[in-house]
């Protein structure tokens, strides 16, 4: 149910701010909002996984600091980040 170790590999060569990054903002909002897709796939054939959803109301709430976070240190990295993963329209 977690992410594979290949999938975050692919995501952490995407995001990278510089060649040793493995914890930027982008980085940690990208992984989580993989993570919010998975979760949300399993959600839609499981109903009653309230377990598995309230998990997805934390993950959520973490990327939704994050992006605070960011947009307030810089607007410009925000802006590009949103529009890549396709989030908040």
């Amino acid at each position: 149910m977690s992410l594979t170790q290949e999938t975050k590999q692919e995501i952490m060569q995407s995001y990278q701010v510089h060649e040793t990054d493995t914890g930027s903002t982008d980085l940690q909002i990208a992984m989580l909002t993989t993570r919010i897709s998975q979760l949300s796939e399993h959600l839609k054939n499981n109903k009653k996984d309230h377990s598995s959803r309230r998990g997805l109301l934390k993950i959520i709430g973490r990327r939704k600091r994050l992006m605070t976070y960011l947009r307030k240190t810089d607007e410009a990295r925000y802006q590009a980040l949103i529009k890549r993963l396709g989030i908040r329209g």
